[in-house]
């Protein structure tokens, strides 16, 4: 029943990596059936059953989602175009849609992003994408690596999740200043060193880093060197973007530590993105590395 069942999420994983890949295109009902091999007059329903929204719904946000990443990162495309992109025919109706969701209008947004609405409105996104994480962990999923150690540069991150954007932000500008963006080959990672959601939400904490030797200079964002330590850890492979990895820390934490015999090492759990800590990218480019410090 269980193998059952991961062929189920796998085929609908696959219509989730097909609508990633093809935000412009033909994403109705009939064509995304077909990607999943189900049935179309109940393909409906066994979506929005596994993923808690409809498939318009779901296609809806992720096409929003591009374009509000655009408008923060990619100052050359016009806001018209932007529009046109996320399946709007007009910028006025996609001006009034940004406004309702975020609060700011598209070229408020672009100017000075408010983040925490923007995490708040794709909630629902990310929760679809974990329904399918929270069952597709077996220990086979789950190699022990030796790692080395890695010189990094530091941003720390401390109080509310809901300010976490603009800390990210920052973070990416810094990068890009440094010549060590994501193009540049580098590693970047995120070191947890509190739940997702403690009671209280000031004492959320983590740090934003990439990889690099090259001496940090004092300066305004309160980058700091330091080094991810090397040794042995348990890792978890997780392709596709994904902006809450606590189902994949719970499956390390309670089912496969326990069954294991090993004991974690004092140093919290962390996770490298091959190609961005911010996911630019869409999802099926995305490869996420949780990495589990074990003695």
């Amino acid at each position: 029943m269980k193998a059952a069942l991961r062929t189920y999420h796998a085929r609908m994983q696959r219509v989730l990596d097909h609508i990633d890949r093809h935000l412009d295109g033909d994403l109705d009902l009939e064509t995304l059936s077909r990607v999943a091999a189900f049935s179309k007059f109940h393909f409906h329903r066994q979506f929005a059953a596994t993923f808690g929204l409809s498939v318009h719904r779901y296609v809806q946000l992720a096409r929003m989602r591009r374009a509000s990443r655009q408008l923060a990162w990619n100052d050359a495309e016009s806001v018209t175009d932007i529009a046109m992109d996320a399946g709007y025919d007009a910028p006025d109706a996609f001006a009034r849609a940004f406004r309702q969701r975020f609060g700011q209008s598209p070229s408020s947004f672009r100017k000075s992003p408010d983040w925490a609405p923007w995490f708040a409105a794709f909630g629902p996104l990310d929760n679809a994408r974990n329904n399918l994480m929270q069952i597709n962990f077996t220990p086979d999923d789950v190699t022990i690596r030796d790692v080395p150690p890695t010189p990094v540069a530091i941003m720390e991150h401390r109080g509310d999740r809901a300010t976490l954007g603009a800390t990210i932000e920052r973070f990416k500008a810094w990068c890009k200043a440094a010549s060590l963006s994501p193009e540049t080959g580098r590693s970047s990672f995120m070191v947890f060193r509190s739940e997702r959601c403690p009671a209280n939400p000031a004492d959320y904490s983590m740090d934003l880093c990439v990889g690099t030797d090259q001496p940090i200079e004092v300066n305004d964002e309160g980058m700091k060197a330091g080094v991810i330590p090397g040794g042995r850890c348990a890792v978890l492979r997780y392709p596709g973007n994904t902006n809450n990895l606590e189902p994949a820390a719970l499956y390390l934490y309670r089912d496969w530590l326990p069954d294991s015999g090993e004991e974690a090492r004092d140093f919290p759990i962390y996770c490298q993105r091959r190609l961005s800590p911010i996911a630019e990218m869409p999802a099926h480019e995305v490869v996420v590395e949780l990495f589990l410090p074990l003695k």
